[in-house]
């Protein structure tokens, strides 16, 4: 599973150490959590002390390719900053 847990912080101006430190562990552990398959209790809990919803935090699909519908043929997508497909 990817996470934009970075991306959030980034955005907010908070470093990871600082996120972790509020949290109450250290930027190891956190690292550690999401590297393996965290809790809902552990995603609850950084979305709270990011100030944002718990599903900001999952990363939207990659999608870089569909098929056309009438012909089968590959079609490339390409992402623009705000996620949209073009």
């Amino acid at each position: 599973m990817n996470f934009r847990i970075k991306e959030i912080c980034k955005e907010k101006g908070v470093l990871f150490k600082d996120l972790a430190a509020s949290l109450g562990i250290t930027d190891v552990g956190l690292r550690q959590s999401l590297k393996g398959n965290p809790t809902i209790g552990t995603l609850e809990r950084i979305a709270c002390a990011l100030g944002v919803p718990i599903t900001d935090l999952f990363a939207p699909p990659a999608v870089t390719s569909a098929r056309c519908p009438y012909c089968g043929k590959p079609i490339a997508l390409t992402l623009s900053k705000e996620g949209d497909a073009k």
